[in-house]
């Protein structure tokens, strides 16, 4: 990777209008909706006074074209982490301006890696008020041992040394990989089983992102009342990919305004985002 030419790339500036379908396709791409006598979640997917997700600002942020010109090896590229600040609730539909820049990238060495920090801004089109501001750090894994620095890095959030205040699970869709991809990240990682073995992995994998939002969405429900205006930030590391069709259990502690959480696969244990970090209002 060359990091004098990652660092002068001029980032995109997207436009992108998404319409009420777009924002309950996200929802059913998570799983909502599989009661529908649960009004709490029938709110995110049908058009009857629809509301859309906190965790959609990942989607209406998504920006990727980049990575084709910084010489990324991008088989060997994943989600490390996110960070949201959700500013404003997002509107059900809406046309968005997003303004996506290269943050840095760290260098951890050729046998590890690098690290890139992408932040996206987002406001809604004739508005100069944020919608949305996320940094998702980019985990190049064939791209170590460019010369750069290798830190420090954003420093993760610390989950508490106690039980858990609360637990939440949520089975995902064996197709869910396939359905979140229509809401905009086509990455073959989650679809391509030839891609996936090439990546190393035994099978398509569920996007970083899809979990995020399951995360996401554990804490609206439990903290929130399903109440999207409740949820304004949202930060979390990945460390492990789940399986489409596996459950995630999100372990929940809450101290004043700050939910910290971490999830795992209920099937086999494995923590798959840690140092997880919610700022949520009563």
């Amino acid at each position: 990777m060359d990091y004098e030419k990652l660092m002068s790339l001029e980032g995109p500036t997207t436009e992108r209008t998404y319409e009420e379908r777009d924002t309950m396709l996200y929802a059913l791409g998570l799983g909502l909706g599989a009661d529908p006598m649960d009004t709490d979640e029938l709110q995110f997917v049908y058009e009857k006074n629809l509301k859309a997700l906190p965790t959609m600002s990942t989607v209406v942020t998504w920006a990727d074209a980049w990575l084709n010109q910084a010489d990324v090896d991008l088989v060997k590229v994943v989600h490390g982490e996110q960070r949201m600040t959700i500013h404003q609730p997002l509107p059900a539909s809406a046309s968005v301006i997003t303004r996506v820049r290269v943050k840095e990238a760290f260098d951890k060495g050729a046998d590890k890696g690098a690290l890139i920090l992408v932040e996206s801004k987002t406001t809604l089109q004739g508005s100069e008020e944020p919608l949305c501001t996320g940094v998702s750090t980019i985990f190049a894994r064939g791209d170590g041992g460019f010369g750069g620095s290798s830190g420090p890095s954003p420093a993760p959030h610390t989950i508490p040394d106690r039980e858990p205040d609360e637990s939440c699970t949520f089975a995902t869709l064996p197709q869910a990989a396939l359905i979140y991809r229509l809401s905009g990240d086509r990455n073959p990682l989650h679809s391509d089983p030839e891609f996936a073995a090439a990546a190393g992995f035994p099978r398509p994998i569920l996007h970083g992102l899809c979990t995020y939002g399951n995360a996401g969405r554990a804490v609206l429900k439990t903290y929130c009342g399903y109440d999207p205006e409740k949820l304004s930030e949202i930060d979390v590391r990945f460390s492990s990919p789940v399986f489409p069709g596996e459950s995630i259990v999100t372990d929940m502690w809450r101290d004043g305004d700050t939910v910290s959480f971490r999830c795992r696969v209920a099937e086999r244990g494995n923590v798959v985002i840690d140092n997880g970090r919610a700022k949520i209002s009563d």
